[in-house]
Protein backbone atom coordinates (compact mmCIF):
# COMPACT_ATOMS: atom_id res chain seq x y z
CA UNK A 1 0.00 0.00 0.00
CA UNK A 2 2.43 2.59 1.19
CA UNK A 3 4.79 1.62 -1.94
CA UNK A 4 2.12 2.48 -3.95
CA UNK A 5 1.50 5.49 -3.01
CA UNK A 6 4.92 6.39 -2.90
CA UNK A 7 4.88 5.82 -6.73
CA UNK A 8 2.09 8.13 -7.13
CA UNK A 9 3.84 10.34 -5.99
CA UNK A 10 7.04 10.30 -7.17
CA UNK A 11 4.87 10.31 -10.57
CA UNK A 12 3.65 14.04 -9.27
CA UNK A 13 6.71 15.47 -7.97
CA UNK A 14 8.03 14.03 -11.51
CA UNK A 15 5.10 16.08 -13.38
CA UNK A 16 5.73 19.29 -15.16
CA UNK A 17 4.05 22.40 -13.97
CA UNK A 18 4.77 24.33 -17.47
CA UNK A 19 1.46 25.42 -19.27
CA UNK A 20 -0.75 25.25 -16.17
CA UNK A 21 -2.90 28.65 -16.74
CA UNK A 22 -4.38 29.96 -13.01
CA UNK A 23 -7.64 28.08 -13.53
CA UNK A 24 -6.26 24.89 -14.01
CA UNK A 25 -3.30 25.45 -11.38
CA UNK A 26 -6.53 26.29 -8.79
CA UNK A 27 -8.53 23.23 -9.75
CA UNK A 28 -5.21 21.27 -9.09
CA UNK A 29 -4.53 22.47 -5.43
CA UNK A 30 -8.18 21.90 -4.85
CA UNK A 31 -7.51 18.51 -6.06
CA UNK A 32 -4.08 18.42 -4.04
CA UNK A 33 -6.50 19.49 -0.99
CA UNK A 34 -9.25 16.95 -1.59
CA UNK A 35 -6.60 13.76 -1.93
CA UNK A 36 -4.18 15.18 1.76
CA UNK A 37 -7.99 14.44 3.21
CA UNK A 38 -8.09 11.23 1.98
CA UNK A 39 -4.54 10.55 3.45
CA UNK A 40 -5.28 11.69 6.30
CA UNK A 41 -8.52 9.30 6.65
CA UNK A 42 -6.67 6.48 5.70
CA UNK A 43 -4.07 7.08 8.48
CA UNK A 44 -6.72 7.54 10.61
CA UNK A 45 -8.01 4.38 9.58
CA UNK A 46 -4.47 2.32 10.49
CA UNK A 47 -4.44 4.57 13.95
CA UNK A 48 -7.41 2.98 14.85
CA UNK A 49 -6.53 -0.52 14.38
CA UNK A 50 -2.84 0.53 15.88
CA UNK A 51 -4.63 1.15 19.20
CA UNK A 52 -6.36 -2.44 19.03
CA UNK A 53 -3.43 -4.38 18.08
CA UNK A 54 -1.65 -1.90 20.32
CA UNK A 55 1.37 -1.29 18.56
CA UNK A 56 3.37 0.89 21.71
CA UNK A 57 4.19 -2.78 22.89
CA UNK A 58 6.75 -2.74 20.19
CA UNK A 59 9.00 -0.19 22.16
CA UNK A 60 7.51 -0.16 25.35
CA UNK A 61 5.64 3.00 24.79
CA UNK A 62 2.27 3.43 27.21
CA UNK A 63 0.17 4.64 24.51
CA UNK A 64 -0.68 4.71 20.65
CA UNK A 65 -0.55 8.39 20.78
CA UNK A 66 3.08 8.31 22.41
CA UNK A 67 4.04 5.84 19.58
CA UNK A 68 2.99 7.46 16.89
CA UNK A 69 4.91 10.57 18.44
CA UNK A 70 8.06 8.61 18.84
CA UNK A 71 7.84 6.91 15.44
CA UNK A 72 7.22 9.97 13.59
CA UNK A 73 9.25 12.69 15.29
CA UNK A 74 5.53 14.73 16.05
CA UNK A 75 4.99 16.49 18.75
CA UNK A 76 3.10 14.77 21.62
CA UNK A 77 0.29 17.18 21.36
CA UNK A 78 -0.31 16.45 17.77
CA UNK A 79 -0.10 12.77 18.63
CA UNK A 80 -2.14 12.27 20.26
CA UNK A 81 -4.69 14.81 18.55
CA UNK A 82 -4.33 12.09 15.88
CA UNK A 83 -5.40 9.27 17.59
CA UNK A 84 -8.12 11.15 19.58
CA UNK A 85 -9.15 11.63 15.90
CA UNK A 86 -8.49 8.14 14.56
CA UNK A 87 -10.80 6.29 17.48
CA UNK A 88 -13.51 9.05 17.18
CA UNK A 89 -13.86 8.60 13.22
CA UNK A 90 -14.46 4.42 14.55
CA UNK A 91 -17.63 5.91 16.47
CA UNK A 92 -19.02 8.22 13.73
CA UNK A 93 -19.20 6.57 10.19
CA UNK A 94 -20.83 9.58 8.06
CA UNK A 95 -17.75 11.65 9.28
CA UNK A 96 -15.01 8.98 8.69
CA UNK A 97 -16.64 8.42 5.26
CA UNK A 98 -16.40 12.47 4.65
CA UNK A 99 -12.52 12.15 5.04
CA UNK A 100 -12.10 9.42 3.58
CA UNK A 101 -13.95 10.63 0.23
CA UNK A 102 -12.65 14.42 0.69
CA UNK A 103 -15.69 16.30 1.24
CA UNK A 104 -14.33 17.30 4.79
CA UNK A 105 -10.67 18.52 5.68
CA UNK A 106 -8.96 17.60 8.60
CA UNK A 107 -9.14 20.17 10.52
CA UNK A 108 -13.30 20.43 9.62
CA UNK A 109 -12.93 16.26 11.00
CA UNK A 110 -11.45 17.06 14.04
CA UNK A 111 -13.97 20.50 15.08
CA UNK A 112 -16.79 18.20 14.01
CA UNK A 113 -15.43 15.22 16.23
CA UNK A 114 -15.25 17.55 19.25
CA UNK A 115 -18.20 18.56 18.86
CA UNK A 116 -19.79 15.43 18.82
CA UNK A 117 -17.67 14.40 21.99
CA UNK A 118 -19.13 17.31 23.88
CA UNK A 119 -22.67 16.64 22.94
CA UNK A 120 -22.02 13.09 24.25
CA UNK A 121 -20.43 13.88 27.26
CA UNK A 122 -21.80 17.36 27.81
CA UNK A 123 -24.74 17.22 26.94
CA UNK A 124 -28.51 15.22 28.63
CA UNK A 125 -27.97 12.50 30.33
CA UNK A 126 -30.84 11.42 28.67
CA UNK A 127 -29.69 12.49 25.24
CA UNK A 128 -30.92 10.33 22.38
CA UNK A 129 -28.44 8.92 20.19
CA UNK A 130 -30.24 9.57 17.08
CA UNK A 131 -29.69 13.07 17.83
CA UNK A 132 -26.37 12.81 17.74
CA UNK A 133 -26.32 11.42 14.37
CA UNK A 134 -28.59 14.15 13.52
CA UNK A 135 -26.09 16.59 14.69
CA UNK A 136 -23.24 14.92 12.74
CA UNK A 137 -25.41 15.06 9.36
CA UNK A 138 -25.87 18.86 10.06
CA UNK A 139 -22.19 19.96 10.80
CA UNK A 140 -21.60 17.87 7.44
CA UNK A 141 -23.61 19.88 5.56
CA UNK A 142 -22.44 22.75 7.55
CA UNK A 143 -18.56 22.00 6.55
CA UNK A 144 -19.58 22.54 2.58
CA UNK A 145 -19.60 26.52 3.85
CA UNK A 146 -17.54 26.70 7.03
CA UNK A 147 -13.78 26.49 7.69
CA UNK A 148 -12.80 24.43 11.12
CA UNK A 149 -13.59 27.65 13.32
CA UNK A 150 -16.46 28.44 12.36
CA UNK A 151 -17.77 24.79 12.67
CA UNK A 152 -16.69 25.19 16.04
CA UNK A 153 -19.21 27.61 16.98
CA UNK A 154 -21.60 25.92 15.11
CA UNK A 155 -20.86 22.87 17.10
CA UNK A 156 -22.01 24.27 20.11
CA UNK A 157 -25.04 25.26 19.21
CA UNK A 158 -25.84 22.62 17.54
CA UNK A 159 -28.24 20.71 19.74
CA UNK A 160 -30.60 23.66 19.69
CA UNK A 161 -30.85 23.18 16.05
CA UNK A 162 -31.94 19.36 15.30
CA UNK A 163 -33.40 19.40 18.73
CA UNK A 164 -34.51 23.00 20.28
CA UNK A 165 -36.82 21.01 22.49
CA UNK A 166 -33.98 20.37 24.62
CA UNK A 167 -31.54 22.44 23.31
CA UNK A 168 -32.34 25.54 24.23
CA UNK A 169 -32.56 25.05 28.05
CA UNK A 170 -29.26 22.83 28.13
CA UNK A 171 -27.44 25.41 26.54
CA UNK A 172 -28.95 28.12 29.10
CA UNK A 173 -27.49 25.90 31.20
CA UNK A 174 -24.08 25.49 29.75
CA UNK A 175 -24.02 29.07 29.03
CA UNK A 176 -24.35 29.88 33.25
CA UNK A 177 -22.49 27.13 34.57
CA UNK A 178 -19.63 28.99 31.87
CA UNK A 179 -20.19 32.33 33.09
CA UNK A 180 -20.69 31.73 36.49
CA UNK A 181 -16.74 29.64 36.26
CA UNK A 182 -15.56 32.70 34.13
CA UNK A 183 -16.37 34.73 36.97
CA UNK A 184 -15.37 32.99 39.51
CA UNK A 185 -11.53 32.65 37.50
CA UNK A 186 -11.54 36.53 36.82
CA UNK A 187 -8.03 37.61 38.12
CA UNK A 188 -5.80 40.74 37.43
CA UNK A 189 -1.85 41.26 38.35
CA UNK A 190 0.25 44.19 37.66
CA UNK A 191 3.71 45.18 39.06
CA UNK A 192 6.27 47.77 38.12
CA UNK A 193 9.35 46.82 37.05
CA UNK A 194 11.40 49.90 38.94
CA UNK A 195 12.23 50.80 35.01
CA UNK A 196 8.96 52.89 33.80
CA UNK A 197 7.13 49.72 33.05
CA UNK A 198 4.57 47.94 34.56
CA UNK A 199 3.44 44.75 33.78
CA UNK A 200 0.44 42.26 33.74
CA UNK A 201 -1.92 39.87 32.76
CA UNK A 202 -5.79 39.34 33.01
CA UNK A 203 -8.50 36.92 32.75
CA UNK A 204 -11.62 38.29 32.37
CA UNK A 205 -15.23 37.08 30.91
CA UNK A 206 -15.69 36.58 27.21
CA UNK A 207 -18.79 39.65 27.37
CA UNK A 208 -15.48 41.86 29.22
CA UNK A 209 -12.86 40.81 26.52
CA UNK A 210 -15.42 41.52 24.02
CA UNK A 211 -15.58 45.47 25.59
CA UNK A 212 -12.24 45.54 26.08
CA UNK A 213 -11.68 44.41 22.37
CA UNK A 214 -14.18 47.04 21.12
CA UNK A 215 -12.68 49.97 22.74
CA UNK A 216 -9.03 49.36 21.71
CA UNK A 217 -10.21 48.34 18.12
CA UNK A 218 -12.01 51.77 18.14
CA UNK A 219 -9.28 53.90 19.47
CA UNK A 220 -6.69 51.92 17.24
CA UNK A 221 -9.05 52.60 13.94
CA UNK A 222 -9.15 56.02 15.16
CA UNK A 223 -5.84 56.53 14.66
CA UNK A 224 -5.98 55.73 10.49
CA UNK A 225 -7.30 58.04 8.05
CA UNK A 226 -11.00 56.34 7.44
CA UNK A 227 -10.19 55.75 3.74
CA UNK A 228 -7.46 53.44 4.98
CA UNK A 229 -9.31 51.94 7.87
CA UNK A 230 -8.46 48.36 7.93
CA UNK A 231 -10.75 45.84 10.00
CA UNK A 232 -7.94 43.88 11.62
CA UNK A 233 -6.87 42.70 15.05
CA UNK A 234 -4.11 45.55 16.09
CA UNK A 235 -0.82 44.89 16.45
CA UNK A 236 0.80 44.50 19.96
CA UNK A 237 2.16 47.80 20.15
CA UNK A 238 -0.90 49.50 18.12
CA UNK A 239 -3.45 47.63 21.28
CA UNK A 240 -0.68 48.88 23.70
CA UNK A 241 -0.86 52.91 22.76
CA UNK A 242 -4.66 52.42 22.47
CA UNK A 243 -5.02 50.89 25.80
CA UNK A 244 -2.81 53.74 27.49
CA UNK A 245 -5.09 56.23 25.60
CA UNK A 246 -8.49 54.47 27.01
CA UNK A 247 -6.94 54.88 30.71
CA UNK A 248 -6.52 58.25 29.96
CA UNK A 249 -9.87 58.52 28.82
CA UNK A 250 -11.58 57.38 31.60
CA UNK A 251 -13.18 60.35 33.47
CA UNK A 252 -12.98 60.24 37.60
CA UNK A 253 -16.49 60.91 37.55
CA UNK A 254 -17.47 57.84 36.86
CA UNK A 255 -15.13 55.98 39.41
CA UNK A 256 -16.20 55.78 42.74
CA UNK A 257 -14.35 57.74 45.81
CA UNK A 258 -12.25 56.35 47.97
CA UNK A 259 -12.08 57.70 51.62
CA UNK A 260 -14.11 61.02 50.42
CA UNK A 261 -11.12 61.89 46.95
CA UNK A 262 -12.42 60.88 44.04
CA UNK A 263 -10.29 57.96 42.10
CA UNK A 264 -7.81 60.80 40.32
CA UNK A 265 -4.28 60.47 39.18
CA UNK A 266 -2.78 63.27 41.32
CA UNK A 267 0.54 65.06 40.01
CA UNK A 268 3.03 66.48 41.89
CA UNK A 269 5.48 68.81 40.15
CA UNK A 270 7.12 72.04 40.40
CA UNK A 271 6.22 75.45 39.45
CA UNK A 272 9.54 75.01 36.96
CA UNK A 273 8.69 72.16 35.66
CA UNK A 274 4.72 73.24 34.58
CA UNK A 275 6.58 76.05 32.99
CA UNK A 276 9.37 74.06 31.19
CA UNK A 277 11.66 72.48 33.28
CA UNK A 278 13.41 69.24 32.83
CA UNK A 279 12.76 68.05 36.60
CA UNK A 280 10.50 64.93 37.06
CA UNK A 281 6.87 64.92 38.40
CA UNK A 282 5.84 62.83 41.23
CA UNK A 283 2.31 60.31 41.06
CA UNK A 284 0.56 60.30 44.28
CA UNK A 285 0.96 56.11 43.67
CA UNK A 286 4.64 56.79 44.02
CA UNK A 287 5.95 56.42 40.76
CA UNK A 288 7.91 59.60 39.28
CA UNK A 289 6.82 60.93 35.09
CA UNK A 290 9.24 63.05 33.01
CA UNK A 291 7.98 67.08 33.05
CA UNK A 292 6.73 67.01 29.60
CA UNK A 293 4.62 63.95 30.44
CA UNK A 294 3.42 65.42 33.37
CA UNK A 295 2.91 68.80 30.98
CA UNK A 296 0.43 66.78 28.33
CA UNK A 297 -1.60 65.23 31.38
CA UNK A 298 -2.28 67.98 32.98
CA UNK A 299 -3.22 69.61 29.28
CA UNK A 300 -5.56 67.11 28.41
CA UNK A 301 -6.03 64.01 30.54
CA UNK A 302 -7.73 63.33 33.45
CA UNK A 303 -5.45 63.93 36.34
CA UNK A 304 -5.36 66.79 39.11
CA UNK A 305 -1.61 68.61 38.79
CA UNK A 306 -0.39 69.55 42.37
CA UNK A 307 1.74 72.65 41.54
CA UNK A 308 4.54 73.29 44.13
CA UNK A 309 6.49 76.46 44.85
CA UNK A 310 10.17 77.15 45.74
CA UNK A 311 9.83 75.85 49.50
CA UNK A 312 7.33 73.08 48.28
CA UNK A 313 4.45 75.08 49.45
CA UNK A 314 0.98 73.78 47.28
CA UNK A 315 0.62 76.86 45.23
CA UNK A 316 -2.26 75.73 43.50
CA UNK A 317 -4.18 72.23 42.94
CA UNK A 318 -6.18 71.66 39.47
CA UNK A 319 -9.68 71.40 39.05
CA UNK A 320 -11.36 69.74 36.07
CA UNK A 321 -12.62 73.36 34.71
CA UNK A 322 -9.38 73.83 33.62
CA UNK A 323 -10.46 71.50 30.91
CA UNK A 324 -12.25 72.39 27.60
CA UNK A 325 -15.93 71.62 27.68
CA UNK A 326 -17.64 69.30 25.07
CA UNK A 327 -19.42 72.36 23.48
CA UNK A 328 -15.84 74.53 23.66
CA UNK A 329 -14.32 71.43 21.62
CA UNK A 330 -17.13 71.15 19.39
CA UNK A 331 -16.82 74.36 18.62
CA UNK A 332 -12.78 74.32 18.16
CA UNK A 333 -12.89 71.03 15.82
CA UNK A 334 -15.25 72.97 13.78
CA UNK A 335 -12.44 75.93 13.45
CA UNK A 336 -9.73 73.34 12.98
CA UNK A 337 -11.37 71.11 11.42
CA UNK A 338 -7.72 68.72 12.06
CA UNK A 339 -4.57 68.71 13.74
CA UNK A 340 -2.97 71.83 12.95
CA UNK A 341 0.16 71.07 12.54
CA UNK A 342 0.86 71.94 8.56
CA UNK A 343 0.85 68.28 6.92
CA UNK A 344 -1.32 66.97 9.63
CA UNK A 345 -4.66 65.79 8.11
CA UNK A 346 -6.06 64.06 11.73
CA UNK A 347 -9.26 64.70 12.22
CA UNK A 348 -11.23 65.92 15.59
CA UNK A 349 -11.95 62.59 16.72
CA UNK A 350 -8.30 61.68 17.00
CA UNK A 351 -6.86 64.94 18.20
CA UNK A 352 -6.62 66.60 21.98
CA UNK A 353 -7.31 69.92 22.78
CA UNK A 354 -4.26 71.74 23.64
CA UNK A 355 -3.76 75.47 25.57
CA UNK A 356 -1.74 77.78 23.04
CA UNK A 357 -0.70 79.61 26.21
CA UNK A 358 -0.41 77.24 29.09
CA UNK A 359 -2.60 77.30 32.05
CA UNK A 360 0.71 77.65 34.60
CA UNK A 361 1.32 81.43 32.70
CA UNK A 362 -2.23 82.51 32.54
CA UNK A 363 -3.67 80.73 29.16
CA UNK A 364 -7.43 80.60 29.42
CA UNK A 365 -9.82 77.55 28.74
CA UNK A 366 -11.50 79.26 25.95
CA UNK A 367 -12.32 78.10 22.02
CA UNK A 368 -10.07 81.35 21.34
CA UNK A 369 -7.46 79.36 23.33
CA UNK A 370 -7.75 76.24 22.23
CA UNK A 371 -5.83 73.98 19.12
CA UNK A 372 -6.44 70.86 17.76
CA UNK A 373 -3.44 68.21 18.03
CA UNK A 374 -3.08 65.03 17.26
CA UNK A 375 -2.20 62.76 20.69
CA UNK A 376 1.55 62.35 18.54
CA UNK A 377 1.80 66.13 17.63
CA UNK A 378 0.48 66.81 21.50
CA UNK A 379 3.20 64.74 22.98
CA UNK A 380 5.88 66.46 20.98
CA UNK A 381 4.48 69.76 22.20
CA UNK A 382 5.14 69.30 25.47
CA UNK A 383 8.24 67.55 24.56
CA UNK A 384 10.97 70.84 24.80
CA UNK A 385 13.67 68.02 22.55
CA UNK A 386 11.04 68.39 20.06
CA UNK A 387 8.13 70.69 20.27
CA UNK A 388 10.61 73.52 17.95
CA UNK A 389 10.12 70.76 14.99
CA UNK A 390 6.50 71.55 14.99
CA UNK A 391 4.64 73.64 11.99
CA UNK A 392 1.52 75.42 12.66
Amino acid sequence: MVEKLAGALDGGHAASLIGLDQAATANLLRGLAQVASRLDALTATVLAHATKVRVEETNGATTTATWWADATNRNRATAHRDVKLAVALTRHAALAEALAEGRVNTEQAHAIARALADLETDGPDDLDPEIVTQAEKHLLDCADGFDAKHLKVLGRHVLTVVAPEVGEAHEAQLLEDEERRAAEKTRLTFASDGHGMVHGRFSIPTLHGAMLAKAIQALTWARQDPAEVRQIRPTPVAAGAAFTELLERIDAKDLPTIGGVGATVVVTMTIDSLMGGLAGAALDTGEVISASTARRLACEAGVIPMVLGGQSEVLDVGRRRRFHTKAQRLAIAQRDKTCVVGGCDAPPSRCHVHHVIPWSQGGGTSVKDGRLYCSAHHAMVHDPKRAGRLRT
